[in-house]
């Protein structure tokens, strides 16, 4: 039997954007979470001269896993074997790895529902079982050590966002101890999903290592180091499992790109611009933030992290694919449908990513909020 997929219908908004920029229409893509800045200037620079000199191949970069190890030890307060570090290309990969190291096909995976459309989609294709919880506003759309506590039988294993895509909220530090707790008291493997880290708007997003030093962890170069391109990721495993995770990474992926691995040790060290884009984050999060209950959109999860708003936006709409596709169409501004990161109930949510540049979140709301006026009016009773 071959697994079925879901397709991720983000790709189809963006699909027509790029069809109605090709046309020359001006488009503001909100609809990934891709930041619209490149990779800090001295990697860039760092990459131009390895072209110069190296003509590269398959390569693993014992100076990055040991530069990983040490941001553990001075970001976390966690001390990891740079051994434990295995490199990716790009936390897709990454997920994968993960999930094949912990689980034979038939295991149950828990995960919060809405959540990033990968997790789910990702379990199924390894003919695992996923098991949605269902999280509303009342956990600010987060899993809890309750919710983890009651779910019977006791799942093999839960994936973990903090910060969460589509909502950006961050588990707090005592409830990912709890969960931490119970996931050992019942046996629950845990893979926590840090891609986010870095891009936060209070206290810092802790990593599950510090908690449970036998989480498997997901990282990357694609958010807090605007890298998406360069494909380049990480996982940190337990001890007891570097021997098949490497096995994997060799068989499946080779190596990740060795170029990316020479840039991303520089872009680690370039601490001034990577705070310069989080606080453009900070900014367009505050004018959206600001903004949205003037379009009507006032049901929202106020993001601790990443950069997204998923807004409930069932009182205009009960497709919010078709309701995205629309906006794109009459407006230009390209958005996310909650569907992709909830099946139940994602037909009246959508995402808008704010990893766009500040003046592009102040002219993509001037044209939406004519554009939300209008639909409101349309959905008004007749007198």
């Amino acid at each position: 039997m071959i697994a079925q997929l879901e397709p991720f219908h983000a790709i189809a908004v963006s699909a027509l954007a790029h069809r109605l920029s090709a046309q020359g229409r001006s488009v503001i893509h909100m609809e990934f979470g891709q930041p619209s800045t490149g990779a800090p200037a001295a990697a860039i620079a760092t990459a131009h001269a390895v072209l110069d000199r190296d003509p590269m191949g398959y390569w693993e970069s014992p100076a990055l896993k040991e530069r990983i190890a040490r941001h553990y030890r001075e970001a976390c307060g966690v001390d990891i074997d740079p051994v434990q570090v295995v490199l990716t290309c790009g936390a897709s990969p990454a997920l994968v790895m993960a999930l094949s190291l912990r689980f034979a096909p038939g295991a149950r995976v828990a995960m919060a529902r809405p959540g990033y459309v990968a997790y789910r989609n990702n379990v199924r294709a390894l003919f695992l079982e996923p098991v949605e919880v269902p999280c509303g506003p009342e956990s600010r759309y987060q899993l809890s050590a309750g919710a983890i506590a009651a779910l019977d039988p006791a799942p093999d294993g839960v994936i973990l966002a903090s910060p969460a895509n589509p909502t950006g909220t961050v588990i707090p530090p005592d409830e990912l101890a709890a969960i931490a707790q119970v996931c050992r008291a019942r046996g629950i493997a845990v893979i926590s999903d840090e891609i986010y880290h870095g891009i936060t708007y209070g206290a810092p997003a802790l990593s599950m290592l510090t908690v449970d030093s036998d989480a498997i962890i997901v990282n990357s170069f694609s958010k807090y180091y605007s890298m998406a391109g360069w494909r380049l990721g990480w996982l940190v495993v337990p001890p007891d499992l570097v021997d098949q995770a490497r096995a994997r990474m060799g068989n499946l992926f080779l190596t990740p790109p060795s170029l990316s691995q020479h840039a991303g040790l520089v872009a680690f060290d370039c601490t001034d611009e990577l705070a310069g884009h989080v606080a453009a984050y900070t900014r367009n999060r505050e004018i959206l933030l600001a903004a949205l209950p003037e379009l009507g959109l006032a049901r929202i999860a106020p993001p601790d992290g990443a950069f997204y708003i998923y807004a409930d936006v069932s009182h205009l709409t009960d497709d919010s694919f078709a309701f995205c596709m629309k906006l794109l169409e009459d407006t230009g501004v390209a958005t996310a449908p909650g569907k992709d990161f909830d099946p139940v109930e994602g037909h009246r949510f959508m995402r808008f990513s704010f990893a766009v540049s500040t003046p592009l979140v102040e002219e993509a709301l001037a044209r939406m909020k004519p554009w939300f006026a209008a639909q409101a009016l349309a959905r008004a009773p007749s007198r």
